[in-house]
């Protein structure tokens, strides 16, 4: 078999690896519930790579290619905290794995691509964050995706956060308190009183918060209080859809992608009634893949030769390690 491509979906929850060949599609799969560690430089790189490198080796012997010449790389945050993946992930992949082309993209490209393909619209990404991304296929436009703690409004962390903290008024007895919701977060967290001390030294923050979500979800069956969140999410991800939502001559498309969804069909249908009302005029359809199946799409697209999606500097860059010339769309830093 000729040669193949790496495709990486890392987020909040952890990553998943794709190893595939043009003509033939993905050939492998692996994934790691540990998510890239954030330091002082933003992701990190080398945390990154001690769980990539070696599982695209065990995948690409599984797929049978003959070496891996395109890697893409979707990452949650890395328009915001990528420097030091974007200084360092071309170089070593190159050194560790022979690859000669990297496409390092934001989680929300990948979930766009994933979602519609090459159409102009927009998509929200929903799971452990959130972020909105539109395009007209001539530039990108993103809202959100600020991080646990300055936005990712509407996202699992963001319903978990929200979750706990109606927990918390209803131990301390303030108004907008759940008594359900705390009973819920002792049962997972223990007394309510240790929360902090047990939630804010942790580096998975965003993950343990999501952690939460579900059981926000299935109060909402009964309790006002956490069905409030759940509505209150589905108007953020509505907002920030409208913030992306290309003007063109054709009728916009919208679509939603992600874990978030898995919540059940209060949180859905409440996203579907939030954004008729913000975006009457635009049409919604479902989601064809997954980020991860965004970057795969753009993997054999680039290997392929037949790359065309928009460059930007923060959300979708293509770099040739070795200098190589690259024969994709304009995508490209050589």
């Amino acid at each position: 078999m000729g040669p193949g491509y790496l495709a990486v979906d890392s987020g909040g929850s952890g990553l998943r690896a794709v190893v595939g060949a043009v003509g033939r599609g993905p050939l492998a799969r692996g994934a790691s519930e540990e998510p890239v560690r954030t330091g002082p430089r933003g992701l990190d790189a080398g945390h990154f790579l001690e769980q990539v490198v070696p599982m695209a080796r065990d995948l690409a012997a599984e797929a049978g290619v003959a070496g891996l010449v395109t890697a893409v790389v979707g990452a949650a945050g890395l328009a915001t905290l990528g420097d030091e993946l974007s200084a360092e992930l071309p170089g070593a992949l190159a050194r560790e794995l022979g690859v000669r082309r990297v496409a390092l993209a934001a989680d929300a490209v990948t979930a766009y691509v994933g979602a519609l393909g090459p159409r102009p619209g927009a998509v929200i990404a929903a799971g452990t964050g959130l972020i909105a991304v539109g395009t007209d296929l001539t530039g990108w436009r993103r809202a959100d995706g600020w991080g646990h703690l300055l936005g990712d409004c509407g996202s699992g962390a963001w319903i978990g956060r929200a979750g706990l903290e109606a927990a918390l008024r209803a131990h301390d007895g303030r108004e907008g308190g759940s008594a359900p919701l705390l009973t819920c977060a002792e049962e997972m967290f223990g007394p309510a009183a240790g929360l902090p001390g047990r939630l804010y030294p942790r580096s998975d923050r965003p993950a343990v918060l999501a952690s939460f979500a579900p059981r926000v979800a299935e109060c909402a069956e009964s309790d006002p209080v956490a069905e409030g969140i759940l509505r209150a999410a589905a108007r953020h991800m509505a907002d920030s859809a409208a913030a992306v939502l290309p003007e063109t001559g054709a009728e916009p498309l919208v679509a939603v992608t992600g874990g978030l969804l898995k919540l059940g069909d209060r949180l859905v249908t409440a996203v579907d009634e939030e954004l008729a009302k913000r975006l009457p005029g635009a049409r919604r359809v479902p989601a064809e893949g997954d980020p991860l199946h965004g970057s795969v799409r753009i993997a054999a697209d680039l290997t392929a030769g037949s790359f065309t999606l928009p460059s930007d500097e923060a959300m979708l860059r293509v770099i040739s390690p070795a200098g190589d010339g690259l024969t994709g769309g304009p995508s490209a830093d050589t």
